[in-house]
């Protein structure tokens, strides 16, 4: 039987579950950005009327919170198990949230173009790939609690880290189904300067969580004790600021200011 791996380094005058002692200013400022963030998406949210955005991008900004704030924690007491756990859970669940809201604007958009230049329809933009977040976020929460469990009682967490990785993996490489385009369906829309800037977004935020995704899946396959896991710079880089970049494009390039309310969009098309 394979020996257990020692999950926690002994470095000079501290034991560390990291193998480093988070960066206490970098967790600071990646929890008041979150933090500025969070508040501002609830104020849009309410101000615009798009209430879909508190339970994504608010709900993205209050795990983020948490998960930094663990790490704040730990830049204290990196022998601590408990914030360990935490900002495992937390930072793996963050953008979920985020990447449901880019599905539901995803759908506006088409929705204003015509839903003839999709595969599939507006709503079932948000219906199926919203779905597919949720079983992710499920499949990601199981596998962090296992692992974080794991790590905290210096036990194999390689089931768990499994499943964290077989969640995000699904997450990114679901399959996409083509749907026939009626003949009504095919009339294209105005392609107006917010809805530029709007795809421009959704394009720029894609592409900052598709590079933390292959982050975070090729740091769990490395394994708990592998180079990249215990390499502080490339956590805060390739997790934590294309996650703030990520939360703060929706603020800047908010659907409330670029495409308004579905109200809107309803009297439009009357």
């Amino acid at each position: 039987m394979d020996a257990i791996p020692v999950l926690a380094a002994k470095l000079p005058g501290h034991f560390s579950f990291y193998g480093y002692i988070p960066t206490r200013w970098i967790c600071i400022l990646l929890l008041v950005l979150y933090a500025l963030s969070t508040v501002t998406h609830l104020v849009q949210a309410i101000w615009y009327r798009t209430w879909w955005m508190i339970p994504t991008a608010c709900f993205c900004g209050i795990l983020e919170i948490l998960g930094w704030g663990a790490r704040t924690w730990s830049s204290n007491s990196p022998g601590l198990a408990e914030p360990y756990e935490m900002q495992i859970a937390c930072t793996i669940l963050g953008p979920t949230p985020l990447i449901a809201a880019a599905f539901v604007i995803l759908g506006r958009v088409i929705e204003r173009l015509g839903s003839g230049y999709s595969r599939l329809s507006p709503r079932m933009y948000t219906v199926f790939f919203c779905s597919a977040d949720v079983i992710s976020l499920i499949v990601q929460a199981v596998g962090g609690g296992m692992a974080a469990t794991a790590v905290a009682r210096n036990t194999s967490p390689v089931l768990g880290g499994h499943i964290m990785l077989g969640g995000i993996v699904f997450q990114y490489y679901r399959d996409r189904p083509i749907r026939k385009v009626k003949e009504r369906d095919a009339q294209r829309g105005i392609f107006s300067r917010k809805l530029q800037l709007q795809i421009i977004a959704l394009i720029f935020l894609t592409t900052c969580l598709w590079i933390r995704s292959v982050y975070r899946t090729i740091e769990l396959a490395d394994g708990w004790v592998g180079r990249i896991i215990r390499t502080q710079v490339y956590f805060n880089v390739l997790d934590g600021a294309m996650v703030t970049l990520s939360i703060y494009t929706f603020n800047f390039a908010h659907p409330g200011l670029l495409l308004g309310s579905k109200a809107a969009v309803d009297v439009e098309k009357d």
